[in-house]
């Protein structure tokens, strides 16, 4: 239960004066848990709301600034029975949040989708960001306005196939109208559009039910009957071959060819490289500790001799907490700045098409699983919590018994002339490894 706090003379600028300069505000009582308060500062006040919610925390804002020095207008400069008024308002939100309902009384796709985004960010959620991009974009202007308890199966359904029927978007500046790509009439195109609507309404699916394990929303029949579009998450997995990985990271530029190559060596994604220390590294286990990931969980990924090589090198003379990564000038690397150098990187190499950065991550995979590297042991390495996304993209390219049973034992029907052209192996340097 919320503490009444004594009063302070808030009320005018004449009593607000004759107060202190102090850290901490003056509150005044406005109802149970709800306080309005005002910082005293050396060049002038600020207002402030309190209030203690049900997790027994109190949550605080900012009004705006107190006019002490200018005149009120209720916009930015607030009296004190503006201020109190927008306290008042801001209390009443808190309250109706609380018992799952918006300002007008109702719980809107909108609120079960901020409630999850709140509940993804306690979790640990490292995807926040694209997350969020993808609702705000794809989510809230078509069905953010909907009360949850009245979505029907067929709004859902029909969302879903406009989102596979729309081509993808492009990078648009602010306040001019969205642009797209050109459509393609091919059915891998049809194929990654209907990949996307599905993940998308993956995060729908959460964030409603999440709403409706939270008691928000009383049924999830109308989103339970919608199925994703099958078959369509299967992609040809891009990888380099032995010889292509080489040619790419000798044509990197040397401030950028390390992290290429820790790539190649440890399947960690750009994002968990650039925040490596000193003392992730272990050479006497041969492993590097991952503490920042996509999944949340910290996870140790074993290397081999010419990683352990390769890190005690990189590592050699460095602070425990320094970052094992930075660019010239000692500074970090920064979220995107792999983007244009890898790009330069596979023309250089005469590598089409460009690979991105987490395709590194595809081609450390694709080489583990066709040595006969159990899937389990990859799974690990990579951060899959099981192996199911693993076998999902890479099981294919294992060493497979039927596939060595009918290569061997298949008579010949003799359909196909015999050529005298020599087929090199896979990692032969003659042809390039491919």
């Amino acid at each position: 239960m919320a503490r009444k706090l004594q009063d302070a003379q808030l009320n005018n600028r004449t009593s607000r004066e004759k107060l202190n300069v102090r850290k901490k505000p003056y509150f005044r009582f406005i109802d149970k848990g709800c306080h309005l308060g005002y910082y005293k500062g050396t060049l002038g006040g600020t207002w402030i709301a309190r209030y203690f919610n049900k997790s027994g925390r109190y949550e605080e804002v900012k009004i705006g600034v107190a006019d002490d020095k200018r005149d009120a207008d209720g916009i930015k400069v607030f009296s004190f029975s503006q201020a109190r008024a927008k306290t008042e308002a801001w209390f009443t939100e808190q309250m109706l949040r609380e018992e799952g309902l918006n300002s007008t009384g109702v719980y809107t796709v909108s609120d079960a989708l901020n409630d999850y985004l709140s509940n993804y960010l306690q979790r640990g959620g490292k995807a926040i960001r694209d997350v969020k991009s993808r609702i705000s974009s794809l989510i809230f202007p078509y069905l953010g306005e909907v009360h949850a308890q009245k979505l029907k199966t067929q709004q859902i359904r029909d969302w879903h196939n406009e989102l596979a029927n729309t081509p993808p978007r492009l990078r648009t500046r602010r306040g001019n109208i969205q642009a797209y790509k050109s459509p393609q009439d091919d059915l891998e195109y049809v194929r990654r559009r209907k990949a996307t609507a599905n993940r998308i309404l993956t995060i729908l699916k959460a964030a409603l039910n999440y709403g409706f394990q939270e008691g928000k929303i009383t049924s999830d029949k109308a989103w339970r009957r919608i199925k994703p579009f099958r078959e369509v998450e299967t992609a040809k997995i891009r990888y380099l071959s032995h010889t292509e990985s080489s040619r790419l990271s000798n044509t990197c530029d040397p401030e950028f060819r390390p992290l290429v190559q820790a790539a190649l060596l440890t399947g960690c994604r750009y994002s968990e490289l650039t925040n490596l220390k000193r003392n992730d590294f272990d050479p006497t286990s041969g492993t590097l500790t991952v503490r920042i990931s996509k999944s949340g969980r910290a996870r140790h990924v074993a290397l081999n001799s010419e990683g352990v090589s390769f890190f005690s090198t990189m590592t050699a003379g460095i602070p425990n907490e320094s970052f094992i990564f930075t660019m010239n000038n000692g500074n970090q690397w920064g979220k995107s700045y792999q983007q244009r150098r890898l790009k330069n990187a596979c023309q250089r190499a005469n590598i089409e098409p460009i690979v991105t950065f987490h395709i590194l991550r595809h081609t450390y995979a694709t080489h583990l699983v066709q040595a006969g590297i159990p899937l389990t042991v990859i799974a690990a390495n990579l951060g899959h919590s099981d192996t199911r996304m693993t076998a999902k993209h890479y099981a294919h390219l294992a060493p497979s018994y039927v596939a060595d049973v009918i290569r061997t034992s298949m008579p010949k029907f003799g359909l196909v002339e015999d050529l005298n052209i020599h087929i090199f192996s896979k990692n032969s340097n003659s042809l390039g490894g491919v």
